[in-house]
């Protein structure tokens, strides 16, 4: 039998050589919080064995965090610290690949002054705007992947004793990682092979609209001349493979930013900046958002769609089957790294310029052009579930069904 150790282990040399595919003479950069110390020290151990220049680590403690918003005063939150986002910004341009490291209690800043999070939301937004070019273009190499902690875990499974939470959170990650397989790495590599084969089939029908249907949902999304839609692994400037998220069930693609018109309505819980918005629905006109309800977390999402004119509109549509593994699973993760992967899920904000044909190397006022929407913020929230039917319209006008009660229908 494998122990815990063995797999996080496996876990940690997926990240380094299939996440962000760490090559000779690079530097490596994690973010994590000080929970996760484990897992970092062996992604260091594996970053080193394949011959990394160095590993820079930025801890976090949520502790820290929830008493620095509790007790600072809001004009903490309005400037984003100089030297962080210089450093961030610096180490990308040299080349080093990204890791962070997601393990975060849904509710950390439950009851938080609203106004404090909205400003430190678009002030590190702000100041990360160079940053976040790099990564939604595809210029360096980055990965998102998780970590079990004890305020997570107690969100996930709360009828299962405190002793059970965390390992059980632990194998769930390792599962859905596809850990518990005999190569993840070979795992993995197939895994791409099948979500890059379904995106080229979509790629090759060109849709002009999908129109999406299900209970509280008809919505039309129109996709720009010459969209991408792209699977799990991604490829660097430079040429280098990647797995931006680990778990990835999605292939996705950008909407055309004026093109979006109707209504949609969440299926999962959204956790955003420490807080939880829940049975939420959004009403577009000619691409804008121009109503916003929720049941849990009102002024959260409002705050969230206000930050500046980008974040009035859509930027990324993927779609994942219902079976996918994490659905099947039944486990609701309040994590959105796992529950996107669960649904078809679209993203508040800015879409990836690579989603179109030529958009790496295009500026940003092509990309404007093009309808490929720019924002201080990227945020998904979840829109599955096996109720939701697409179907796919073509320049031609003709109608063909993409999904069938929340499953492929091709």
């Amino acid at each position: 039998m494998t122990t815990f150790n063995e797999k996080l282990d496996k876990y940690a040399e997926l990240i380094v050589k299939t996440g962000v595919n760490v090559q000779p003479e690079q530097k490596v950069v994690i973010n994590a919080s000080i929970d996760s110390a484990p897992l970092v020290r062996l992604i260091a151990k594996h970053a080193f064995l394949v011959k990394a220049k160095d590993v820079i680590v930025n801890w976090a403690d949520e502790g820290v965090t929830l008493e620095r918003y509790k007790g600072a005063p809001l004009s903490v939150f309005e400037e984003a610290p100089e030297y962080r986002v210089k450093e961030r910004t610096e180490l990308a341009k040299e080349g080093a690949c990204f890791i962070s490291i997601v393990s975060e209690d849904p509710d950390l800043l439950k009851g938080v002054d609203g106004e404090k999070i909205a400003a430190g939301q678009k002030a590190m937004g702000e100041a990360l705007k160079e940053f976040r070019e790099l990564t939604m273009s595809n210029a360096i190499s980055w990965t998102v992947v998780a970590a079990a902690s004890l305020g997570w875990a107690e969100k996930v499974f709360p009828d299962l004793p405190e002793a059970e939470q965390v390992p059980k959170l632990w194998e769930t990650i390792f599962e859905t990682t596809r850990i518990n397989t005999a190569d993840p790495i070979k795992t993995w590599k197939k895994h791409d092979e099948t979500l890059y084969a379904k995106a080229k089939d979509l790629n090759e029908k060109q849709f002009k609209t999908l129109h999406y249907t299900a209970p509280g949902t008809d919505l039309y999304i129109g996709l720009p001349k010459d969209h991408v839609w792209v699977g799990a692994g991604s490829y660097n400037e430079k040429g280098h493979e990647f797995m931006a998220n680990m778990p990835t069930e999605e292939v996705f693609c950008c909407a055309e930013k004026t093109s979006v018109n109707g209504y949609v309505s969440s299926t999962k819980p959204l956790s955003y900046a420490g807080n939880i918005i829940d049975n939420f629905k959004l009403t577009f006109e000619d691409g804008k958002i121009i109503k916003v309800e929720a049941e849990q977390g009102q002024a959260i999402l409002e705050d969230l769609v206000s930050t500046d004119e980008g974040s009035h509109y859509l930027g990324e549509v993927a779609l994942v089957p219902d079976p996918s593994p994490i659905s099947q699973s039944g486990i609701l993760f309040y994590n959105t790294l796992f529950d996107e992967n669960a649904s078809n899920h679209l993203a508040i904000g800015s879409a990836y310029a690579f989603n179109i044909k030529g958009g790496e190397n295009m500026t940003r006022a092509e990309l404007d052009d093009r309808g490929v929407n720019t924002s201080l913020v990227h945020v998904d929230f979840m829109i599955g579930s096996n109720k939701m039917d697409i179907d796919g319209v073509t320049e031609s006008g003709e109608t063909l069904p993409v999904f069938r009660n929340g499953d492929w229908a091709f």
